[in-house]
């Protein structure tokens, strides 16, 4: 008898499969996506139980299962989301991520979003760290540490235990290779666009969506439909970049400059001193 979590499990990676051929993304990583969702559905183990008992080693050990897609499983399996199906699908909700923290409610996470401009787990992490989680909530050290110790366990069984190598970070002139291929490809009309669910009442289907890839890195690509970038204007200028290279993935922004020597140039927003003078 098939086990109902794995069912569904496989259900959500059949999607991403199916979403990731209709935008036009490299065949052999859909296929790799559809040839999971096979040995999910027939595993004779629930993932839940699986992923607890021995962690992403036990996914990546499953046929035809490598580093992304064992962390794709255990999202699925733990939390029961997948953030890269919430993108395709055009359903990508910071606010709501942010909320799957314990100690985290809608006031809080829409505070963090808005006011830090923080979007994943991993740029909460940082924050929770380095004072500004505190700073703008002004949260005790109790819950903050709830906070801390939740994210830690959650993403550290995502990463096996090891952060990802300074080198494995994509250098500055790649990152805005893609952005330039995104916003060339978007004008031209080349890409599949979809109706995202947030800020989008009329359910238009107004946002392209890139797939590509560079060495051994998955891109996708889209501009920001986040609140501040509808509230600044600057839906068809910030665009994100999701980059999955093994090591996790990692999520960048793109903006174009408006202040010093960078000013009118392209720049990923962090690491703007180590941008191109010839960006675009």
């Amino acid at each position: 008898m098939l086990h109902p979590l794995n069912v569904r499990i496989a259900g959500r990676l059949e999607e991403t499969a199916d979403l990731l051929e209709e935008q036009r993304a490299n065949p052999f990583r859909a296929r790799a996506y559809r040839r999971a969702a096979e040995t999910v559905r027939s595993h004779p183990r629930s993932m839940r139980e699986l992923a607890e008992a021995r962690g992403m080693e036990g996914l990546r050990e499953l046929p035809g299962v490598g580093e992304s897609l064992a962390r794709s499983i255990f999202a699925l399996a733990v939390t029961g989301r997948l953030p890269m199906l919430d993108r395709l699908r055009g359903e990508a909700d910071p606010v709501a991520l942010l909320r799957t923290v314990p100690g985290i409610g809608r006031i809080t996470a829409e505070r963090i979003h808005h006011d830090l401009d923080i979007d994943t787990l991993e740029e909460l992490e940082v924050a929770a760290h380095d004072g500004r989680l505190a700073d703008i909530l002004g949260i005790g050290k109790k819950r903050l540490g709830g906070i801390v110790d939740s994210l830690q366990a959650r993403l550290g069984a995502v990463r096996g235990g090891e952060r990802a190598p300074a080198d494995a970070e994509p250098p500055v002139s790649e990152l805005l290779d893609v952005d330039r291929e995104y916003r060339d490809r978007a004008a031209a009309g080349e890409l599949r666009r979809i109706a995202p669910r947030r800020f989008n009442p009329g359910h238009e289907a107004w946002l392209p969506v890139l797939h590509t890839q560079r060495g051994e890195r998955h891109y996708t690509a889209l501009f920001s439909n986040t609140a501040r970038a509808h509230q600044l204007g600057a839906t068809r200028d910030w665009v994100v970049l999701h980059c999955d290279g093994g090591c996790g993935e990692r999520q960048y922004t793109v903006i174009t400059s408006h202040w010093g020597p960078t000013a009118g140039r392209r720049i990923v927003r962090g690491r703007q001193d180590e941008g191109s003078p010839a960006s675009r």
